[in-house]
């Protein structure tokens, strides 16, 4: 180090990157901060209501939804994303240098583990919507 405060030649060439860095968060708290200031201020009831594609409101904008619902949700993604590591699984399977048995074995436990989930979702009442 040449001086009290200046900091190694390595570090010179991390210099971009910060810039960027700074440039970008710059950016974004500008587009946050700019509409903020400058935007009109003149509500009034029409403008306050939800829009529906034009369709009158028939009702409050905000109801209550069962948790069941979103748990079947959160059920269907946790089994698609399960469908999806099985679709990969099965293209590495075919092309693999890794011996053949361990990725059987590998995927036997997956399914296993996947099959309890599934028998403690529906012994829990998951799938129904009653």
């Amino acid at each position: 180090m040449d001086g009290a405060g200046a900091l190694p030649a390595v570090y010179a060439e991390y210099w971009p990157i910060l810039i960027a860095s700074v440039g970008a968060f710059a950016f974004a708290t500008l587009i946050v901060v700019l509409p903020a200031l400058f935007k009109a201020r003149r509500p009034n009831p029409v403008k306050q209501t939800p829009f529906e594609c034009g369709i009158p409101i028939l009702g409050p904008a905000r109801i209550q939804v069962a948790v069941r619902f979103y748990l079947f949700a959160l059920l269907f993604l946790l089994f698609d994303m399960e469908t999806m590591f099985i679709f990969v699984w099965a293209a590495i399977f075919r092309d693999s240098l890794l011996g053949k048995v361990f990725l059987l074995v590998e995927m036997g436990v997956f399914i296993f583990i996947l099959l309890v989930g599934y028998v403690y979702a529906w012994r829990k009442g998951a799938f129904q919507w009653t």
